[in-house]
């Protein structure tokens, strides 16, 4: 960094002439501060006493300045605390350049211009476009709107509000049927349609409020998310708002608008009549404010939740703050530092900072992975590949290994004791990555009786006779079915044999009848294997128990004279006292199976599980999902493809036969999920196939 002082004195550079100093709201501590406003970006950097003494006696030589401090007032600062507090101002360009810092300037706006390869490689994910200056428009409007930001009439809206709950409550029914038949073309038009209303709506809430509380909206515009279009305000200067209160209206604005407008739409729909403004309503009350809470809610990004939960707290730099005192914990914790807290807490706040900063560490490490693998999906393959990398090695790697580089350059403040014992657990936790545990393996299943006997009608017949349900024989007969049809086609061949065998008889005294008898012969033998024929169909119109067993699922509206065809089931026959399962289980598991495996089922929405063995297991994938209900659609958990094979699994799965030790109490198939014992495997073999197969599966150009 370039030195802050001349070579001739210690006399700090000065500051820009264009800075402006704005008083702020005390600490919680009761302590003074103030906000420095930088008029070229539109940024504020809070400061406290200390800070505000040195801009009063700026500049100076810092060991003059802390001894000025130190004797007018209670503080009692070193020359390097200003000196730190000057490396700050010169890190964020708020002192007055040298000549040499000129030239770094210019080579450093050179390198963030849009025109340089490091610009496209930060700003791709996320790029503002300011579209407009509304600060007169907003100031003419305000008028016509701050009745609505009186307290009578924001009760009056949450009174609407909670009105349009209480009759779409009562109307409960159809307002879920009206929000499924909406999922058409038109449908989501009409949902983008609000979507975009919602959101003007929101940041037109952010820009009135500030201004009226007198906070300048520089501009509006769009912004980009992963080439995801989003509006934005810039309210940067409601840091000026010296009360936390009034900066919580203007981070709540925009979700308060959107929960109104959904709430006013809600009342809107339930008073309507059907109509396209009815559906219009049914939009707006359905879209905003999920996608409102779902994105803008969380605090552990710069997004509303974030500002609002810092302005509830009056808590400013939230996120800077209380990941500061996240690190030094770490460090205490890990490495044994004798590291002094950033800043004096309570130790209820501090240990509630630390949670906040692990919480937000590990939800933004998830997103950004998501986001990196939404740009991999994104682009092409071969910039979507350097991208992941980019993504990951930016937000996710550079992180850890600045914090890295800090513990080895100070690794001499470790003591021996506990770079011994981190080592210690270092190897240890390398250990139980490589050897092999035993890790159960999991997945969906259907179990059911191993013998079980459907019965169908042969080919459309009547009822003739039908038996009970309940325990049966082997050979009860359990249905017997008419067909007369066949009946008369028996009569009629009966006629004809009777007919042929008086023609032959009449043929064989005949001494010129030689070749007629040879003809009825032949249709003689064809009428016989035709009797035999309808015999053996009419066999089939006897269905008899297989084998003992439980004679269930019997249609309660068949009797005898009932008509059935030959797709429509009778009945099904059971034997309880052996099940079978048939699970279902990813590839990458499967050859951790073996035949023999000792295994647990359990039903769904049963507390129980029983105990099985593996007795067989596919070596193909399945290709057709034969368990219907274990398809996502039909609430199972296997996904399958839509399309021309509605039937087929997503992800390549393999079947795996159990055979269960002892019966279910159920009588019917029935859906859960199983544990198998899988052979013992390394944390590290599991991870080093699961990149193996997502490279072998992306490596296709």
């Amino acid at each position: 960094m370039e030195r802050l002082v001349s070579l001739s004195s210690a006399t700090l550079a000065p500051l820009r002439e264009d800075l402006r100093l704005h008083e702020a709201a005390p600490d919680k501590d009761g302590a003074p501060a103030w906000s420095i406003q930088d008029p070229v970006t539109n940024r504020f950097f809070r400061i406290g006493w200390l800070e505000f003494e040195c801009l009063l006696r700026w500049p100076g030589q810092p060991s003059q300045m802390a001894e000025d401090i130190g004797s007018t007032t209670p503080l009692a600062p070193d020359p390097e605390q200003i000196e730190a507090f000057a490396h700050f101002l010169e890190r964020h360009r708020l002192l007055r350049p040298t000549l040499q810092g000129v030239d770094r300037l210019a080579t450093q706006g050179a390198e963030t211009g849009w025109q340089h390869w490091r610009w496209w490689l930060h700003h791709y994910l996320f790029i503002r476009i300011p579209l407009v200056r509304p600060e007169r428009w907003l100031t003419s409007v305000l008028p016509l709107v701050r009745p609505l930001l009186s307290p009578t009439g924001l009760a009056l809206i949450l009174s609407g509000c909670v009105m349009g709950m209480v009759l779409v409550a009562r109307q409960w029914d159809s307002f879920t049927h009206s929000v499924v038949e909406s999922f058409t073309l038109a449908g989501l038009s009409g949902f983008l349609l609000a979507l975009v209303i919602s959101k003007i709506g929101h940041e037109l809430g952010h820009a009135l409020v500030a201004t009226h509380f007198g906070v300048r909206v520089s501009h509006m515009g769009m912004a980009f998310v992963v080439l995801w279009p989003m509006l934005y305000t810039d309210t940067s200067e409601a840091w000026k708002l010296r009360s936390h209160r009034q900066r919580l209206a203007v981070s709540a604005a925009g979700m308060t608008v959107e929960m109104a407008l959904a709430g006013l739409a809600t009342l809107a729909w339930a008073l309507l009549t059907d109509g396209p403004l009815r559906q219009a309503m049914l939009y707006l009350a359905t879209t905003g404010w999920v996608l409102s809470l779902a994105l803008n809610a969380s605090p552990f990004m710069r997004f509303d939740g974030y500002f609002i939960l810092s302005d509830i707290l009056d808590f400013p730099n939230l996120h800077d703050r209380s990941a500061a005192l996240a690190r030094t914990w770490l460090r205490r914790t890990l490495l044994g530092w004798s590291e002094p807290d950033p800043e004096p807490l309570s130790p209820t706040w501090r240990r509630a900072l630390i949670a906040f900063a692990l919480a937000t560490w590990i939800y933004r490490a998830v997103i950004f992975l998501a986001i990196a693998i939404a740009v991999y999906l994104l682009f092409f393959k071969v910039l979507g590949i350097f991208l992941f990398g980019v993504e990951v090695v930016w937000f996710i790697l550079r992180p850890l290994w600045s914090e890295f580089s800090v513990w080895r350059a100070r690794a001499s403040e470790t003591g021996k004791r506990r770079r011994y014992w981190s080592r210690f657990l270092a190897l240890l936790l390398l250990i139980l990555f490589i050897i092999p545990w035993p890790f159960d393996i999991d997945g969906p299943g259907v179990a059911r009786t191993q013998r079980q006997q459907n019965i169908f009608a042969p080919f459309p017949a009547r009822v003739a006779a039908l038996h009970p349900p309940g325990q049966v024989k082997t050979g009860s007969v359990l249905v017997f079915f008419e067909a007369p049809d066949l009946e008369a086609r028996g009569l009629r061949t009966f006629a004809t044999i009777e007919a042929l065998n008086q023609r032959l008889t009449g043929l064989a005294v005949e001494d010129s009848g030689r070749d007629l008898r040879r003809a009825t012969s032949e249709r003689l033998n064809e009428q016989l294997a035709e009797t035999q024929a309808l015999r053996d169909e009419g066999g089939r119109l006897q269905v008899s128990a297989e084998f003992e067993g439980v004679w269930l699922d019997v249609d309660p509206s068949l009797a005898p004279g009932s008509w059935v065809d030959n797709k429509t089931q009778i009945g099904i026959l059971v034997d309880p006292r052996q099940w079978i399962v048939d699970a279902y289980i990813e590839q990458r598991q499967i050859d951790r199976l073996q035949v023999g495996a000792s295994a647990r089922f359990r039903a769904d929405r049963h507390w129980r599980s029983v105990a099985a063995k593996v007795i067989d297991i596919d070596t193909t994938r399945n290709i057709q999902l034969a368990d219907a209900m274990l398809d996502a659609r039909h609430g199972g958990s296997i996904a399958t493809q839509s399309g021309e094979r509605p039937e087929q699994p997503v992800e390549t799965l393999y079947r795996v036969r159990l055979a269960l030790e002892e019966p279910l109490t159920e009588r019917h198939e029935t859906r859960g999920r199983v544990r198998i014992e899988g052979q013992n495997q390394s944390m590290a073999w599991e991870l080093l196939k699961r990149v193996a197969a997502v490279v072998i599966r992306e490596s296709g150009f």
